[in-house]
């Protein structure tokens, strides 16, 4: 217990307003489940409904859980309302704007529900439970107005826990149970109201039920009933006068900011755009299409929207907490370097970006004529990245993803560019195919000039990214040809175009011998000698590769970047 004050500032630090939000909004969406599960007993009798109904309620009512309940709620309705105020910039994505939308319209579709059965209980003592609120809900069409804000209360909870969930480790897997919990727990429910409110009005119908289950304790008297309906009408009036409010505040900073001068952003390549003040660096760059690294969004979850801002920067605003414990994450103590997403400079600003975001995407559509269980000449490069475990220790889940998938981005370019076909990611490796459209001769040569390709964008990676990393990123080549089964492998949705066989196994042990040679790459004599290099190009050794019984002649590459030119000599000998 000692060291808990120790760690509660970095706590605090840690917790974001989105933070605030989901962990009131899954005790919310608890509620939801729990209630919905509670109608869907309405698919067996309305008395499991009222049995279901005393076990929920002796839950949420219990006062330690009901203060927790009650407090998430009106600290979700706040945020959400803040919310809307504070954000300046809606095209991020088309369903968050939804969301906030449907969480918004919730209060006001279900504050007569609320207070006609928690209020009702608490001023008159009202015993409002299944068979009185459906006899309310099917006799006056309310139901309609219920059925409404059930299935938006559900869409709402339910983008809330898939943006929650998407960047789990085991989501991937738990998908399609949750998809299936999404849709079957609504359904079930509103046939369970359906039900039960068919039921009902048939027992309705009966004059000793009616006395019985309609009595005055139940339903309360008129003018109980027009007390509940002014202050359900005063209170919605109130929630909307408050979102008006908002949208007249909204307006007003929109005015006050034009009025208060616009900034230019500068953004180190040429580009300058003037904003109003108070705008993030990141919004600025959404609202002028210009291009920015944002993994998470904008939500502060990473560091790869960061600037390092030119010039004076004393005059910035200070980070937040939330923006200090990201860069104290990142091992960044320079004031010269900010959050895009959490920056609102007051004045102009020079800056570049950290992180070059993409703007294309290479087509991996490649068209592969092949036909199943083709045999023919392939050489296989496969390429790994080192020191991956080491550099995601230190680093947010979010960056290490991001330079990965900038280091793959390299290789497949130098690929692709050198007529070859990304085949397989796996981790932070690839295998790449040549060959496909080309013969062996040229296929050997396309690989070597590859693997010098994709060293040399290496080393632009390791420039850029130079400020963040602790030593520069490393590689490891293997590259071997022979003859493959290509084809597509798979079953039903997950079929890839692939190839199998010994030659690309040896490539990929080749590449992990690189670890142990101290080398960049390892290239087997096979494609050493279908390229055309000469014998003396290479340094050449024996090996024993794991699988086979005879040990294998291979040309060890201390630098990748010679094999270009080794490439382009043979190829003029041979002419």
């Amino acid at each position: 217990m000692a060291t808990a004050p120790v760690h509660m500032p970095e706590l605090v630090r840690a917790t974001s307003v989105r933070q605030v939000r989901l962990v009131c909004g899954i005790i919310l969406f608890s509620y939801v489940v729990s209630h919905f599960l509670n109608h869907a007993l309405g698919n067996i009798s309305v008395d499991a409904m009222e049995a279901g109904v005393y076990y929920h309620t002796a839950f949420w009512q219990f006062l330690p859980v009901a203060i927790v309940f009650y407090t998430a709620a009106l600290t979700h309705m706040g945020l959400g309302i803040y919310a809307l105020y504070q954000r300046r910039q809606f095209r991020w994505r088309t369903i968050e704007p939804l969301q906030l939308l449907l969480g918004l319209s919730i209060p006001a579709l279900v504050m007569a529900h609320v207070i006609g059965v928690r209020l009702g209980l608490t001023l008159y003592g009202h015993q409002k439970l299944y068979p009185q609120e459906l006899y309310l809900f099917f006799s006056s069409n309310r139901i309609w107005t219920m059925t409404i804000l059930l299935i938006i209360a559900w869409i709402h909870g339910c983008i809330g826990i898939y943006f929650w969930l998407r960047l789990k480790p085991f989501f991937a897997r738990a998908a399609p149970y949750l998809l299936a919990a999404a849709v079957l727990i609504p359904t079930l429910s509103l046939l369970g109201v359906y039900q039960g409110g068919r039921s009902v009005m048939l027992d309705a119908d009966d004059g000793e039920w009616r006395t019985h289950h309609l009595t005055r304790r139940q339903l309360g008297s008129v003018a109980e009933a027009n007390t509940l309906d002014r202050i359900t009408f005063g209170l919605t009036a109130g929630y909307f006068g408050l979102l008006g409010l908002v949208l007249v505040a909204r307006g007003a900073r929109a005015w006050r900011e034009r009025r208060g001068g616009m900034i230019a952003l500068s953004y180190g390549n040429g580009k300058t755009v003037r904003v109003p003040k108070g705008l993030s660096v990141l919004e600025a760059s959404l609202r002028h299409n210009v291009p920015h690294a944002s993994v998470c969004g904008g939500r502060a979850r990473c560091s790869t929207c960061r600037i390092r801002v030119i010039g004076d920067h004393g005059a910035l605003p200070e980070p937040s907490q939330r923006e200090a414990f990201v860069l104290a994450r990142v091992g960044t103590a320079d004031p010269s370097i900010r959050l895009a997403c959490q920056l609102r400079p007051e004045c102009d600003l020079s800056f570049f970006q950290l992180f070059t975001p993409h703007t294309h995407a290479a087509d991996g559509q490649a068209s592969t004529p092949a036909r199943i269980g083709q045999e023919r000449y392939l050489v296989s490069l496969f390429v790994d990245m080192r020191g991956s475990t080491q550099l995601a220790e230190k680093r947010l889940p979010f960056d290490t993803v991001f330079i990965v998938n900038r280091f793959l981005g390299a290789v497949s370019q130098a690929v692709i560019e050198n007529g070859g076909q990304p085949n397989q990611f796996v981790g932070d490796g690839m295998l790449a195919l040549f060959g496909l459209s080309a013969d062996p001769q040229e296929a050997c040569r396309q690989a070597l000039k590859a693997a010098a390709g994709l060293a040399a964008n290496i080393d632009e990676l390791n420039q850029l990214l130079s400020h963040d990393l602790r030593q520069p990123i490393r590689f490891g080549i293997g590259i071997h040809g022979g003859e493959v089964i290509i084809g597509d492998i798979g079953y039903r949705d997950h079929i890839v175009f692939t190839a199998l066989g010994d030659a690309v196994n040896v490539a990929a042990r080749l590449q992990d011998m690189t670890k142990t040679l101290a080398c960049e790459a390892i290239v087997s004599e096979e494609v050493r000698r279908t390229a055309g290099l000469a014998d003396a190009a290479l340094p050449q050794q024996e090996v024993a590769i794991r699988g086979r019984d005879e040990p294998m002649a291979v040309s060890v590459v201390a630098d990748a970047r010679e094999l270009a030119a080794l490439v382009d000599r043979g190829a003029r000998v041979a002419a």
